[in-house]
């Protein structure tokens, strides 16, 4: 089988679409499909081409046996709306003039920004060919909660365009089962939707010991160190985390941010302006160096702006710190807290709630018998969500339809 997966985030880039998109699709490689990705050069989150590519027009290149195709797109850092809406439709229609001369059975196009899903949709009638929305995101209804955008009026034409491909779209692929019962409860048909769940590499990490070395390097040997890896933007509440930080009196704590994003500078900001000598900030680090920083990390730290769209949501960081054995202090209601509570991963603080994230973060950090039961339930949490199997899960659904489409 053929598969055609357009997504504007792949490899070297290390955010969760990116991540997720690349195992898969390795999996479904060493399983026999012939995949093509149609993707940008790689440039998330600043905005800026990574060493070694340029913005061409039209260059290949094959990534452990995926086929490779970056178009021509207009590169932005991930801040200012306008710019990034110019980003994502100038990359939908390039990779729709692209995939018109690109060969597939079925074609996949993933969000979380859905313009992605008009060229999928696009493509699928001018190439006979069925299509499915891999849905991540509840995009535009994300942007409301992070209030991104002020115009209600271009809110809600994006919504009837959002409806629209839902309808269009011959597979509804969500990341949770939230998703699922949002676009039911907004008259989409159930039995076109399919849940795959983000899920943890348990190859890439694996629990092991703490990099010495690296724990040294950065002046933290000796502390309980709690981590945040990943895109600081305006939905992750960075903001907030790092204002109470300055309330925290316990010494031994150090707080690791790791990433790049809209609200980065912001949040440094707010950490010279209060003269927090506990926070160490660190740019983006290659994906092959992910396992060595998470290892030095005690808890993982994934927390996002109050809001009930965001109880829908499954941050990925958290498969990755279960996979290697690292309690999560979860900042993020609803299923997110279900999964952590159900295998007793970590702990729940209220989002934006100062008072309980300083009393979980205590816990966490001081009652040794409860954190290394949480150790076993980041091992039970990452043994449920096994990639590999979530990956096979998507093949077999990838390939029904296509012997129902013929």
């Amino acid at each position: 089988m053929r598969i055609l997966f357009i997504t504007d985030n792949f490899p070297p880039e290390v955010n969760a679409p990116a991540t997720r998109t690349y195992e898969h699709c390795l999996a479904w490689t060493k399983a026999g499909a012939s995949v093509t990705i149609i993707t940008c050069a790689p440039n998330f989150p600043q905005g800026k081409v990574y060493d070694g590519y340029a913005n061409k027009l039209y260059q290949t290149e094959t990534i452990d046996g995926i086929r490779v195709v970056r178009v021509w797109s207009y590169i932005t850092a991930n801040e200012g709306f306008i710019k990034r809406i110019l980003d994502y439709i100038s990359f939908a229609f390039m990779a729709f003039l692209v995939g018109l001369f690109e060969k597939g059975d079925v074609i996949v196009a993933t969000s979380p920004q859905f313009f992605v899903a008009v060229t999928g949709y696009f493509l699928s009638i001018f190439k006979s060919k069925p299509w499915v929305f891999e849905l991540r995101d509840l995009w535009p209804e994300s942007i409301r909660a992070t209030s991104a955008m002020k115009n209600q009026t271009a809110l809600d034409w994006l919504e009837k365009l959002e409806l629209f491909l839902y309808r269009r779209a011959d597979l509804i692929i969500p990341v949770t089962d939230a998703f699922k019962v949002n676009l039911i409860e907004r008259g989409i048909a159930a039995s076109k939707i399919q849940v795959v769940t983000n899920g943890a590499n348990l190859a890439l990490f694996p629990a092991q010991p703490k990099n010495l070395d690296l724990l040294q390097k950065l002046g933290l040997t000796g502390k309980f160190v709690v981590g945040y890896i990943g895109t600081h933007g305006l939905a992750h509440s960075l903001d907030f985390i790092t204002t109470a930080i300055a309330n925290i009196q316990a010494s031994n704590l150090h707080f690791l941010f790791i990433g790049d994003g809209a609200e980065k500078k912001n949040i440094q900001e707010i950490a010279a302006r209060l003269q927090l000598k506990n926070v160490t900030f660190l740019s983006s680090i290659p994906k092959e160096q992910i396992p060595a920083h998470l290892s030095i990390i005690d808890a993982s730290l994934v927390p996002l702006k109050k809001s009930d769209t965001f109880k829908t949501v499954i941050p990925s960081k958290i498969f990755e710190a279960a996979s290697m054995q690292k309690p999560i202090l979860l900042g993020v209601d609803g299923q997110a807290r279900s999964i952590i509570e159900a295998h007793r991963a970590g702990l729940y603080f209220e989002p934006e709630n100062e008072a309980d994230f300083i009393k979980q973060l205590a816990t966490l950090s001081t009652d040794h018998e409860l954190y290394a039961n949480m150790q076993q339930g980041c091992h039970k949490l990452a043994q449920a969500y096994d990639r590999e199997v979530l990956a096979a899960k998507m093949l077999t659904l990838l390939k029904e339809l296509v012997k129902h489409s013929n």
